[in-house]
């Protein structure tokens, strides 16, 4: 199977959007508000500043999708990206969809000032915590804690 990723462009953020509803309805059993959801994803496709959404596509058909975000990193004086909303089509997943995805974003990193990739994944999704660290993800020994508006 040819998969083909590409940077996600302004007239992708429907599907993005309708993967990113499935994600957390399959992960975290949440029901985003789509007013808000398709907000923030066409915010983010129109300021390269905040992220990048990368698109993986079967025959011109959009299988995957994932975004990167930015944290500076003063302790390593350069980027650290963060993976986030990865989300592979159900007829596409054990395909190597993500691992085309994320292959892409290393290369992109080794070509930048990116001294890590980062990505936070929920501790019962024993699924995907096994397709990152046959990719050569580690845990970091760092956990996330949260404080905020709520969901």
């Amino acid at each position: 199977m040819d998969i083909l990723v590409r940077n996600a462009e302004a007239t992708d953020w429907a599907t993005i959007a309708e993967f990113n509803r499935a994600l957390a309805a399959e992960t975290e059993d949440k029901d985003l508000d789509w007013d808000t959801l398709c907000a923030g994803v066409r915010r983010l496709l129109e300021d390269v500043g905040k992220g990048r959404y990368f698109i993986a596509e079967v025959d011109g058909r959009i299988v995957g999708t994932t975004m990167i975000t930015y944290e500076w990193s003063d302790w390593r004086d350069g980027w650290i990206w963060w993976i986030q909303s990865v989300y592979v089509h159900p007829d596409f997943r054990g395909c190597g969809v993500f691992s085309r995805l994320y292959r892409h974003i290393e290369a992109l990193a080794a070509t930048d000032d990116v001294r890590a990739v980062r990505l936070y994944v929920l501790k019962s999704n024993e699924r995907a915590r096994a397709t990152y660290l046959k990719l050569g993800m580690h845990e970091s020994g760092y956990t996330v804690l949260e404080a905020g508006a709520g969901d």
